[in-house]
């Protein structure tokens, strides 16, 4: 099973990233694949995302991305919902390119009020390109930073079984 873990945070090595890393971590030892994540981290691929032709290094990342079995897709919340970084990146796929992902959104956000970002705003693009995506999506406050273990934790024991189900299910689904 390979993780691929998508940042969309303008700032490179932010904290959006190892939040990522940690719950992609965390889902991989509870479904049996403690391997290292693959990462992209948006931020190094900004200046090629908006060519016409995209360079070798966004066609990879891409690439990546679409041959990922589980997709962790993380973003800072600005304006209520995901960055634009993120949004021009995967309006590079084309309709159905996670048909065979399962994408796991997560927000990390200042604000408990934003917290059904995830759910209104991140999961339908993710679905939309066709990602089976577990529930539920995880809002990560900055206030959660000293507890991150515990509620990756937490997170990752509710949507391990549903990952693991949802590959299953698709790798059935795949033989016919």
């Amino acid at each position: 099973m390979s993780i691929v873990v998508l940042v969309g945070n303008p700032r490179p090595q932010s904290r959006t990233l190892q939040v990522a890393l940690r719950a992609a971590a965390a889902v991989g030892e509870r479904t049996g694949h403690p391997d290292a994540p693959d990462l992209i981290d948006l931020s190094t691929l900004a200046p090629g995302l908006l060519n016409a032709v995209p360079p070798s290094e966004v066609q990879d990342a891409l690439d990546r991305v679409t041959g990922a079995d589980v997709l962790v897709v993380a973003s800072p919340t600005y304006k209520a919902t995901y960055t634009g970084l993120l949004k021009i990146f995967l309006d590079r796929l084309p309709g159905g390119a996670l048909a065979s992902t399962v994408a796991l959104p997560l927000l990390v956000m200042g604000d408990p009020k934003h917290s059904l970002a995830v759910e209104l705003h991140l999961r339908p693009l993710l679905v939309e390109l066709g990602a089976a995506v577990p529930t539920p999506g995880l809002a990560f406050l900055e206030s959660h930073f000293p507890d991150a273990e515990e509620v990756l934790g937490a997170w990752a024991g509710l949507v391990a079984p549903q990952v693991t189900a949802a590959l299953a299910g698709r790798a059935v689904a795949g033989r016919r």
